[in-house]
């Protein structure tokens, strides 16, 4: 390890130890990174030193920012996070907020100021918030002015987040007005390549989020991996796409992977299929990042708007269903890039592009990575044989201070908890998912977490969430539920349920199907067990 530029050494000492880190590679020459490294000097201070100054870098209906007022607005507010907010290299700042510009270079100026980013969802709830700052330790806040009220909640519930400032607000004491106050010119903090920058949290089959560490290196590596060989973007290229910045496939499809090229990235908040569309034809994308479901949803409208800039359409969040990716193709000629990544790997490591496509499959490693296919002993099988997806590279999995390290990391590899196959030529053909999780419409569910939120509800005895097949978004939330004598079984109970759902955890997490029963199937030792309600019939109350 390099010396550190943290004063604040909590996520260095929180990291796994070193020998349950899986095996890294850095076989190419792009992938050799100076030990001292601040990854937003390179993709912005460096971008308008090289020419860009006056390149667009952000669009939105709103206007468009370029390089140099990017850079303006991440120094100014760095110097906020320094000099309003007290806060010392290595400390964690929380960030939320939809896509849009501030919410960028929010992320952009934590990161430049030497703290840790941790970026969480917009609709994730006060009780979900105090789990990731209290396992965090984060000791600040930015927030978007619509999400302050969940945020004052989960301020209120913690003993370590002191100061929350909130953005796209015209209030006295919002960033925006305290920025304006600030020099525009702030000197990057002297990080190591190995300092964490960012801490993404995802959540287990148990519901408890695990936070993955990732160095400044890392935000590098992603950058000049699946961008540069699949991709092959270029400055003249314009982003766009749906994937939240709190997730690390919208963080680097619309923030990082334009940034380290030159290019542009359209940055919108609430998309529809619609939405998109015309987004598309209005600024002019070459390259969209979204969700399987959104493809599906978006091909018989094609036909309504000019997509005739659109150059690739990358998917990724969920498994692509061949026919999706058929009737994307003949509604706009265009071979879908199919991806898998892990907020554990930062981003895709597994894709195939124009030629190399095959239907069906995922694709290869892509330049970087490495990828097979292990039994339960962690023993690597043949093509054709169905078992657990193993992947190393220039990024992996480092819990924070989290025993499921253990699980994660296989004798070097990152087992990404996803069933494949691997064919002669190396292809990459997604089974399923080999835990609990749901994979709805490109967000990742924890059945646990729903069966706890039920089970809060005074009429519900017991109950058990699986994911569901459906043509529309992949998989839903599917609830089995007992409940108590007495109470009836009604459609008006359903929609009870799914609203108290609703009221208690992320709103998208809420089962969109709700079948009664009298009693759920468990083991002698009373384990509940899924795998009979997965293989259910057909679903009843779905919305």
């Amino acid at each position: 390890m390099i010396a550190t530029a943290y004063v604040d050494t909590f996520a260095s000492d929180n990291l796994p130890p070193h020998e349950q880190w899986p095996q890294f590679l850095f076989d190419f020459p792009e992938l050799q990174y100076p030990d001292r490294l601040n990854c937003v000097t390179e993709l912005l201070d460096n971008m308008v030193r090289a020419g860009h100054a006056d390149s667009p870098a952000i669009y939105g209906y709103q206007g468009t920012w370029t390089y140099a007022e990017l850079l303006d607005k991440v120094d100014r507010i760095a110097h906020v996070l320094r000099e309003e907010l007290k806060l010392v290299p290595g400390n964690r700042v929380l960030l939320r907020g939809a896509n849009n510009p501030m919410m960028a270079a929010c992320f952009l100026a934590v990161v430049k100021s030497g703290c840790i980013a941790v970026p969480t969802m917009p609709l994730l709830r006060a009780k979900e918030l105090t789990v990731i700052i209290d396992k965090a330790q984060v000791s600040a806040a930015l927030c978007a002015a619509d999400l302050k009220t969940e945020m004052e909640f989960a301020r209120s519930q913690s003993a370590t987040l002191e100061g929350v400032l909130y953005f796209n607000d015209a209030a006295p004491d919002a960033l925006e007005q305290l920025m304006a106050t600030k020099p525009a010119a702030f000197e990057a903090v002297d990080t190591s390549a190995d300092d964490v920058c960012i801490i993404g949290f995802t959540s287990g089959t148990t519901g408890m989020p695990k936070g993955t560490m990732h160095f400044h290196r890392d935000v590098m590596a992603i950058c000049d991996c699946f961008p540069r060989s699949i991709l092959q973007s270029n400055a003249d290229d314009i982003f766009i796409g749906t994937p939240p910045l709190a997730f690390t496939f919208g963080l680097g499809g619309m923030l990082l992977f334009p940034l380290r090229v030159g290019a542009a990235t359209v940055l919108l908040e609430k998309l529809t299929p619609e939405s998109l569309l015309q987004a598309v034809q209005d600024f002019r994308a070459t390259i969209c990042f979204t969700a399987p479901t959104f493809y599906r949803q978006m091909a018989p409208l094609t036909s309504k708007y000019d997509l005739s800039s659109l150059q690739k359409t990358v998917s990724a969040g969920e498994a692509l269903p061949a026919a999706t990716r058929e009737s994307w193709r003949q509604a706009t000629g265009l071979a879908m890039i199919d991806g898998i990544g892990a907020t554990e790997m930062l981003h895709i490591f597994i894709s195939a592009a124009g030629n190399d496509i095959r239907s069906g499959a995922t694709g290869k490693p892509i330049p970087g990575y490495q990828a097979c296919v292990l039994d339960e002993d962690g023993n690597q099988v043949p093509p054709g044989v169905v078992g657990r997806l193993a992947v190393k590279g220039p990024t992996g999995c480092r819990y924070l201070a989290d025993a499921r390290q253990k699980d994660y990391v296989c004798n070097g590899w990152n087992v990404t908890g996803d069933a494949y196959e691997m064919d002669a030529d190396g292809y990459f053909w997604y089974s399923a998912r080999t835990d609990d999780m749901i994979i709805s419409a490109g967000y990742n569910i924890a059945g646990p977490e729903v069966e706890d939120a039920l089970l809060k509800h005074p009429a519900v005895a017991e109950c058990g969430v699986v994911g569901y097949p459906d043509e529309e978004r992949g998989q839903v939330v599917k609830a089995y539920v007992v409940l108590k004598q007495g109470v009836e079984q009604t459609a008006a109970m359903i929609k009870e349920l799914q609203d108290f759902v609703k009221q208690s955890i992320a709103p998208y997490k809420y089962p969109r199907s709700i079948e009664f029963r009298t009693s759920l199937p468990r083991t002698e030792a009373g384990k509940l067990q899924r795998y009979k309600l997965r293989s259910a019939g057909l679903p009843q109350g779905k919305e």
